[in-house]
C-alpha cells in the first residue's frame, strides 16, 4: 500500500490574507453564513467544562462543514473568510480561534474527515493544534486516522506527533523481522509484532566514527527517556547489565525491559555491525535465564529484540524459523535518513529542519 509523504508544513500556514472586504461587497446568502456559524459558536461555547476540548472540536468541524459546504455551491473565495473572520471577532469579542487561518483550518478539518469519522469520541477528544498537525503534514486519510488514533492511545505531545510523522513511524511500525508468529499464540504474537518497529530512530545520541556496543548501550542509557519513547508506551526500563547467574557462571544482558502491555520481560541485545545469525543463541540463553531467575508465574515468557546497525532480512528469517525462543531483529539508525529506502528518504527534513519544525510547533502551542 502506498503511504503517504509529509507534505511541507508551510502550504497551509503561510496563506496571506488582506484587510476584510467591506459588508456591501459580499455576496447576499453571506448574513445566512455569518448566523450559521455563530450558532455553532454559541452552542460550542454552552458545552461543560469536562468537554471543552471535544465541544471545541465539534465546532471547528461544523464550523468548517459550512464553510465547505458554502464554497462548493457559491465557489466564494478567500475574501469571505476574511470578512467573516472580522464579524466573528466583533460579535465574540473575547473569543479566541477565528482567524482567517483558522478558518480555512476548519474547512479543511471538515473536507479531511467525513462526518461519520469526526463524530466517533477518539477523534474528537485530539486537541486543536494536533489536527492542525495532522492536516499539514499528511494527505492519506489512512495515515491521518492511524496517527491519530496513537497519539490519543499513546498521549503524544503535538511536538512528539509531528517528530512521528518525520519519522514515518506509519511506515516502521510493526515492521521487524520476527518468528512471533510461530512461537507465540496469535493475539499475543499480533500484540508484540505491532510493539516493535524497524528501524529504530535514536536520532538523540552522539556517537563517533569508532562505535562499539557499550559506547551505544552508555549512549542510550544516558538519554533513557527519549530511548523509551522511541520504544513505545508500555516499556519499562529494568536494568542495564544485570548480572544473571548460571549454575555458577556469571553473564550480563545488555539492556532489560519490562512491557506492561505484554506482560512480559523484553531483553535487548545491541550490535554495532550487520546481523548475524549467531547472534541469537547468547540472546535465547538470557531469555530462557530471565524467565526461571526473574520472572513472575504470573508473567508471559519473555521475548528478545536484537538491534543492529543492518541486516540480510531473508538471512534474518531464516536464523530465526529454526529457533524457537520468540525474537526480533531490527536495525536502529541515529538519523532519520539512514535505513529508508532513497524515494522516501529525499523527502525527510534533515535534523536541523526537524528541530526548526519543533521550535515552530512550540510557538504555535504557546499560541493557544
Amino acid at each position: 500500500m502506498h503511504e503517504s509523504q509529509p507534505r511541507d508544513s508551510s502550504r497551509l500556514s503561510k496563506i496571506g490574507f488582506s484587510n476584510a472586504p467591506a459588508r456591501s461587497s459580499v455576496p447576499q446568502w453571506y448574513i445566512d453564513l455569518l448566523t450559521a456559524v455563530s450558532t455553532r459558536i454559541e452552542t460550542g461555547q454552552a458545552r461543560t467544562i469536562s468537554a471543552v476540548n471535544q465541544g471545541l472540536i465539534h465546532t471547528y468541524w461544523g464550523i468548517g462543514a459550512e464553510l465547505l459546504a458554502r464554497e462548493t455551491e457559491e465557489g466564494w473565495g478567500a475574501r469571505v473568510v476574511t470578512r467573516l473572520s472580522s464579524d466573528l471577532k466583533e460579535r465574540f469579542p473575547d473569543a479566541r480561534g477565528y482567524s482567517p487561518r483558522n478558518l480555512r483550518y476548519m474547512k479543511s478539518l471538515a473536507e479531511a474527515w467525513p462526518g461519520s469519522v469526526m463524530l466517533q469520541a477518539p477523534l474528537a477528544t485530539l486537541p486543536w493544534y494536533h489536527h492542525i498537525a495532522l492536516l499539514e503534514k499528511l494527505d492519506n486519510s489512512e495515515a491521518r486516522l492511524w496517527y491519530a488514533s496513537r497519539a490519543i492511545e499513546e498521549g503524544w505531545s503535538r511536538n512528539s506527533l509531528v517528530h512521528e510523522i518525520a519519522t514515518h513511524l506509519h511506515e516502521r511500525s510493526g515492521k521487524a523481522v520476527t518468528n512471533f508468529h510461530d512461537r507465540l499464540p496469535e493475539s499475543a504474537a499480533t500484540l508484540a509484532q505491532e510493539s516493535i518497529k524497524d528501524p529504530y530512530i535514536f536520532d538523540f545520541l552522539s556517537l563517533g566514527n569508532q562505535r562499539n556496543e557499550r559506547d551505544l548501550e552508555n549512549q542510550l542509557i544516558k538519554h533513557v527517556e527519549h530511548f523509551l519513547l522511541e520504544l513505545g508506551r508500555g516499556f519499562a526500563f529494568v536494568g542495564r547489565q544485570m548480572r544473571l547467574n548460571i549454575a555458577g557462571d556469571e553473564f550480563f544482558p545488555d539492556l532489560l525491559f519490562y512491557n506492561f502491555k505484554l506482560r512480559r520481560f523484553v531483553v535487548i541485545e545491541l550490535k554495532v555491525t550487520k546481523f548475524e545469525p549467531g547472534h541469537l543463541g547468547q540472546l535465547g540463553m538470557y531469555m530462557s535465564a530471565v524467565d526461571d531467575l526473574l520472572a513472575q508465574p504470573d508473567d508471559e515468557p519473555t521475548i528478545g529484540l536484537l538491534l543492529c546497525k543492518t541486516k540480510n532480512e531473508v538471512v534474518a528469517e531464516y536464523a530465526l524459523r529454526g529457533f524457537k525462543s520468540p525474537i526480533g531483529v531490527a536495525e536502529w539508525a541515529t538519523e532519520i535518513k539512514d535505513s529508508l529506502p532513497a524515494e522516501l528518504a529525499t523527502g525527510l527534513p534533515t535534523i536541523e529542519e526537524l528541530e526548526s519544525e519543533l521550535e515552530d510547533a512550540h510557538q504555535l502551542d504557546q499560541q493557544s
